[in-house]
């Protein structure tokens, strides 16, 4: 493994006891790809991952599938899975497909947003501000991604919520590839602000915050930056760690 992309150091999630041996790998994998662990292009072998999580191939494919359904990993005939990898022009269809998302989201996140939601993601921002300040770099990225998932959760629409996992995952995958400097994608007071509009029930505030911070998010992309794939077994470490 090249030393671009280390192993998280998050801090572990409670295992929630209804969730299936799929649900746990397709989290490590998920959560992998948000942190930016696991680059574009990146083969997924079925044995090398039944091999880290200690599970079978038929639990692999389960999970594997699920993320293909996503689309952050590609499936092949008879070649196997990889991580996806967006071309220049579904990058950018990728990225208004968000935009269009965004502003629907921060709307209805407006209407409906509870005190309680509200105060969670605060805890989420303080957090991502507590990485960024550690140069945590793929605990900030993840955070920044699960802030935008749960802006979803706010606006009380599941299809709204499903589609905006997909899109935020093939976000993370693009600016893994065509991100210009290696910075912190999000910028915690633009969340802040973000926060405080959806508080106020402030729709039209909420949507052109959105459209600045998605607008700051693409002026990195520069369209050329490549990543190389990387090991399997030194992305998921820590997991390995916990087995020893």
């Amino acid at each position: 493994m090249t030393g671009l992309l280390k192993a998280s150091t998050k801090k572990s999630k409670p295992t929630n006891p209804k969730m299936t041996q799929d649900d746990i790998v397709y989290g490590h994998i998920f959560d992998a790809i948000l942190e930016q662990r696991l680059p574009p292009g990146t083969k997924l072998s079925e044995e090398a991952l039944g091999e880290i999580f200690g599970v079978s191939r038929t639990i692999i494919r389960r999970a594997l599938l699920r993320l293909s359904v996503e689309q952050v990993v590609s499936t092949r005939p008879n070649r196997g899975s990889i991580v996806a990898s967006p071309s220049v022009s579904e990058a950018l269809q990728i990225l208004k497909a968000r935009e269009v998302m965004e502003l629907a989201i921060v709307e209805l996140a407006a209407e409906n947003a509870t005190p309680e939601q509200i105060a969670k993601c605060r805890a989420m921002v303080a957090e991502e501000h507590e990485a960024i300040a550690q140069n945590d770099t793929g605990r900030s990225i993840r955070l920044s991604g699960e802030f935008h998932i749960e802006l979803a959760a706010m606006a009380d629409n599941l299809p709204l919520m499903s589609f905006q996992r997909s899109l935020v995952s093939q976000c993370s995958l693009i600016i893994a590839l065509y991100e210009s400097t290696k910075q912190h994608n999000c910028s915690y007071d633009e969340h802040t602000q973000l926060l405080d509009a959806i508080e106020a029930r402030d729709k039209q505030k909420a949507m052109a915050l959105m459209k600045t911070h998605l607008d700051h998010i693409k002026s990195k992309l520069n369209l050329h930056d490549e990543t190389n794939a990387q090991d399997l077994h030194a992305v998921f470490s820590n997991v390995l760690k916990k087995k020893a």
